[in-house]
Formats: structure tokens, sequence, C-alpha cells
């Protein structure tokens, strides 16, 4: 899989970008500000309908602009699709595949996938719960694209639930709130069930990928492992080892359905929804250790590091190899990680790169130099690729 051209209108500092990229590495040069990690944005964007770097699409949208668009001719297998994204202030995004709508953004996922590394990874070692469920919700939904459908199902129904929990508790108990309550614990219990399996899949089959990779980072460490962690499932569902059951999501959701009987008194009380996969955890373990709160700062970046590079090989045995995008990271890492990663990155079929300098990227990653400025404007500074220099007479 690569990517063969890059359109931009509007996103962030770039007013307008039309890029042709080969398969092979493509670094992307210039100074800190200049608009680099801006154009990996945009490609991840189209792969996950997300930003590692901010929550909410509006920052994304060109200052003095009402809407942004990227869009992306991909290859995979041969097969060139186009996709594109338009990105809306105050109003729904919409997408397009091949130049005709799509019925919703959603419908896209899938035709591109990226792993993408960079500094606020290590978000994923130290940072809360909710940096680590994403990264499961984002790596299930690469393997699994319908599963986007899942997941929106799942907090359309967290949110009503929620609200119908707070209005119950405030009020008197009527029979028609808790028959309406029951209702909405058989939606969040098939929801969830569904979610729950492929993240309990995904643990499984991550587990080894995660495990080699951080052995071939930090030798002399201890060895990493991860585990999935709640208080609703049993402990047998936990096990990492475990393999997954042709019937796991029906033994599930019943799980589901007594856990949310149970506290439902707890949850009326305190007007809030206190079971489901909203509330668990992906566990990091160093040894017989969290790596968060015990974790070095190269262990930690060292276990961040191997999440990525386990995706990437998780990603690559079992489907389409994703493009690989490296944000910056190389002059964050020392020499065995940066060789670590360079060994991937060098076999992979496309790795976009941006670095302030060529000396940040290592010598056995030769890659195609496109350099970023920016220049002033009326709306702040833009972005550009730099025409390359003419050649001396």
């Amino acid at each position: 899989m690569f990517i063969r051209t890059l359109s931009l209108r509007d996103f962030r500092s770039w007013e307008h970008a039309e890029l042709e990229l080969s398969p092979g590495r493509t670094v992307f040069l210039g100074s800190n500000g200049n608009g680099k990690t801006n154009l990996l944005e945009a490609i991840g964007y189209l792969a996950t309908l997300g930003s590692h770097r901010v929550a909410a699409d509006a920052p994304l949208i060109r200052l003095g602009a009402d809407k942004a668009r990227v869009g992306a001719s991909v290859v995979n297998s041969g097969r060139e699709l186009r996709i594109d994204i338009e990105l809306n202030q105050g109003a729904a995004n919409r997408a397009q595949i091949n130049r005709s709508p799509a019925r919703r953004p959603r419908e896209i996922l899938g035709i591109l996938q990226t792993v993408l590394f960079a500094p606020e990874d290590l978000a994923l070692v130290r940072g809360d719960p909710g940096e680590r469920r994403r990264f499961m919700d984002e790596l299930c939904t690469a393997r699994l694209p319908r599963l986007a459908a899942v997941r929106s199902d799942y907090d359309r129904v967290l949110r009503q639930r929620s609200a119908l929990l707070k209005s119950a508790g405030r009020q008197a108990r009527s029979k028609a709130d808790l028959g309406t309550l029951d209702v909405w614990d058989g939606h969040l219990a098939t929801h969830a069930s569904v979610l729950l399996t492929y993240r309990l899949r995904l643990v499984h089959d991550l587990y080894p990928y995660l495990a080699q990779s951080y052995a071939a980072i930090a030798p002399e460490s201890r060895p990493a492992a991860i585990a999935y962690r709640s208080a609703t499932l049993p402990p047998e569902f936990l096990d990492p080892a475990r393999e997954p059951q042709p019937d796991d999501t029906e033994a599930l959701e019943a799980v589901m359905l007594r856990e949310l009987a149970a506290a439902r008194p707890k949850e009326l009380e305190r007007g809030v929804c206190l079971v489901g996969p909203h509330r668990d955890e992906l566990e990091l373990n160093l040894g017989d250790a969290p790596a968060k709160g015990f974790a070095s700062h190269g262990e930690s970046w060292s276990f961040a590091l191997a999440l990525r590079l386990g995706a990437f090989e998780l990603l690559r045995v079992t489907g389409s190899e994703p493009v690989l995008l490296l944000d910056d990271v190389f002059a964050e890492l020392d020499r065995r990680r940066r060789t670590a990663l360079a060994a991937v990155a060098a076999g992979a079929e496309q790795v976009l790169i941006t670095a302030a300098v060529p000396e940040d990227v290592p010598a056995e990653l030769a890659a195609v130099p496109l350099r970023v400025e920016t220049s002033g404007g009326p709306d702040g500074r833009t972005s550009r690729i730099a025409e390359p220099a003419a050649p001396s007479p």
C-alpha cells in the first residue's frame, strides 16, 4: 500500500498543496513550525478520521477558512482509489470515494492504513487510560473498518443511557423510567460485546509482536507485556494468551447484562454509567510492575515505540502493509532505538518522515528530500514545498 498523490486545501498552515509521492522513503525537511507535521496529520486523518494532536476538528481548518479538504490517491495491491474528506465549521464533514459522495465519512476507513509514531506517543505509556483505549480502538478499526459503526453506536447509546441515569436519579424512579433503562441496557450490552470481542482479540494478537519489538529495542530491560484490564469481565477473558472463541460475543453480552443489573443502584445514585468498555484499560507491564509510574524515561520511549512497531507488524502480517509515518522522532531516540526503528522502516513499502535537518535521519534510510518552508500572510504563516534549486550552469 502506498500514497501516490496527496492534496490539501486550507488544512492547518497549508492553503493549498498537491504532492506526488512514490513508494520508498520521503523525508519532509524544515524548521519547527513550518508545517511538516501537518502533512502527516492530514494523512493520518484520512486513515483514522482523527488527529493524533487534537481531539476536535476545528483546529485543523486554516484560520479564516470555513472548511478544509484533504485527499489522496491510494494504491493497494495494484488497485488505485481516490479518497477525499471535507471538514466543515459548524456542519457535518463529508467524504468522497473516487469522487462520488459517501453516505458517511467512516466509509473511507480501511482504504488507507497508516501507523504513525510521534513524540505524542509517550502519552501511550504515561498518559491516562483514554490514550490506550484510543490506541486499541483505532488499531481494531484498521483491522476491521466496520467496527467504526459499532464504536459510534456504542458512544451514542452510552450518552443516551447516561442522560437517563441522571434524570432518573434526580426524580422518583418510576416503573416507566426503569423500564426504559432496561431497553438501553440491552442496546449497550449488544454494542459493548462486539467492541470487547475485538479488543480482546487485538490484545491476544498484538502481544507477541509487542514483546518481540520491545526485546529488540531494549534487550537489557525487563520483558514487556500487555493485558486487557476490566472490572466487568471475568478473569478468564483477561489472559492475553487465551484463544478467542466463536461464541465470545454472546458470552460477553450476557456478562454485560448481568453486570449492568448489579451496578444499577450505584449508577442511579451517582448518575453515571459504571459498566462498559469506556471504563476499561490496556495494561502495560515491564516484568512484574506496571510501566506507568515505574518505567524510566528510556523504558517509556521503548514501550511506546514497541507498541507502534508491534502494530505495524500485526497489520503487515494480517492484511495490507500500512504506510509508515515517522513524525520527527529520530531526534528523540538514542542510537539503539534509532537503529531498531530504521530497520523496520528500511523494509516498509512507503515511509514518510519529518525531520528538522537531514542529519536527524539515519544514513541507512536514504530518502527523497522535500523541503517545507513558510511565508507570512494576513492569516498567519502559509506552508509550501520549496522549489528545488536550479542546477549550476
